[in-house]
């Protein structure tokens, strides 16, 4: 809203000139000998409609106003009318303010100076003629270059506050949001700590009891098997709630099926390609089993993994990356060429992939091997109940 309000308004002050410039001529017309001849007033009309294009290409039209000028500077013309050539120094004004070209900023001002000159040129006393009509030139265009750069400088000076006022507010962004970020890890560690510990260790026990006791009641066994089922979905909801809580930006899709998982896994090992990299990967075709929990982890830790490869791998590095079942779960092996430099496995990257494979309850591993930097991951399935899977 602010900058279209600041380009009417400029669009305002370059169209003013076809305005003023007739009441200038009307103003100083008068019967008579005094009055403003007509090859004047159509000088002084191309030069205001001249003025209005400036905005587009102020040089060509400063110098434009220059030649103008000199005509108009050489008619007699009276009164308020002889104003109008003085376009020419407010276009070399524009010129000066708006570029740091200095060859651009001296042809303007000697194409003013040279108007300047060969207009006034003889308008004085002859024992002064020379002398005023030098001051003159001198002064028409000394002033118009010292307010142009007057106002460069205050254009300048408000840009470079309008670039640090934004600076100030993106750090300020940051830190609220690093902020944000480690007290909602601080949460969702207690939250893992405190609940989520003893709600698996009920489910256990609930399945040690149903082995136990032996012969019991059928509704016995119901009961068993219905506070178990409570409190396993109770412990899959916290486990969702932990992961809102470590990433507040989760996708819908990514967090429900399974299908777009394995899309986005595809889509990360193409920006790797894109990027230079040569890439084999060997994706299962099927990453079903995991819970929603299981499956973002998946999908953050190879995003994460390629990611570290794109910024601290040399170019045209070959990378392997592996997704497959294995042992009731998803393993995961991202690995790199020895180009690898810098890497911090005490990185942010890297402990929060530690931090989200564990809450997982999985395994992670990084470090350089002699094949180059690995990452290995392994994801447990959904559990099942013991009938489901002797069914199965």
């Amino acid at each position: 809203m602010e900058i279209r309000l600041r380009r009417d308004l400029r669009l305002v002050v370059r169209c003013l000139p076809l305005v003023l410039v007739p009441l200038l001529l009307v103003a100083s017309t008068f019967p008579g000998q005094y009055r403003v001849p007509w090859s004047y007033w159509l000088l002084a009309m191309l030069a205001s409609v001249l003025f209005v294009a400036g905005d587009r290409w102020p040089l060509a039209v400063s110098v434009a106003l220059a030649a103008l000028a000199v005509p108009m500077f050489r008619t007699h013309a009276w009164g308020l009318s002889g104003l109008v050539p003085f376009l020419g120094a407010v276009a070399l004004v524009d010129v000066v303010m708006r570029t740091h070209r200095n060859r651009r900023v001296a042809l303007a001002a000697v194409c003013w100076a040279a108007a300047v000159l060969l207009g006034r040129w003889g308008s004085h006393e002859a024992s002064l003629w020379g002398a005023a009509t030098v001051v003159e030139a001198g002064t028409y265009m000394g002033v118009p270059l010292l307010l142009g750069l007057y106002l460069r400088g205050q254009r300048d000076l408000a840009a470079t506050l309008r670039l640090r006022a934004a600076d100030a507010e993106t750090r300020r962004a940051e830190t609220e949001l690093r902020t944000r970020a480690a007290e909602r890890s601080a949460m969702a560690r207690e939250l893992h700590d405190l609940i989520a510990h003893h709600m698996a260790s009920i489910v256990l026990r609930v399945g040690i009891a149903r082995h136990v006791v032996a012969e019991q009641d059928p509704r016995v066994d119901a009961v068993l098997d219905d506070v178990r089922d409570t409190a396993a979905d109770a412990l899959a909801d916290i486990r969702r709630l932990l992961a809102a809580l470590r990433d507040p930006e989760l996708g819908e899709v990514a967090l429900v099926d399974a299908a777009a998982v394995r899309a986005e896994i595809s889509a990360a090992v193409r920006r790797v390609e894109v990027a230079g990299f040569t890439v084999e990967a060997d994706i299962a075709p099927d990453l079903g089993g995991l819970d929603a929990i299981g499956r973002l982890t998946l999908l953050r830790l190879v995003q994460e993994s390629l990611t570290n490869v794109m910024k601290h791998a040399a170019p045209a590095t070959s990378v392997q990356v592996g997704v497959l079942r294995r042992s009731e779960g998803v393993a995961v092996h991202v690995r790199s060429g020895t180009g690898v430099s810098g890497t911090n496995p005490a990185g942010h990257g890297i402990i929060g992939m530690r931090e989200r494979v564990e809450l997982a309850g999985g395994t992670f591993a990084v470090g350089a091997t002699r094949q180059g930097w690995e990452v290995l991951a392994w994801l447990p399935g959904v559990e099942t109940p013991a009938g489901a899977g002797a069914a199965r």
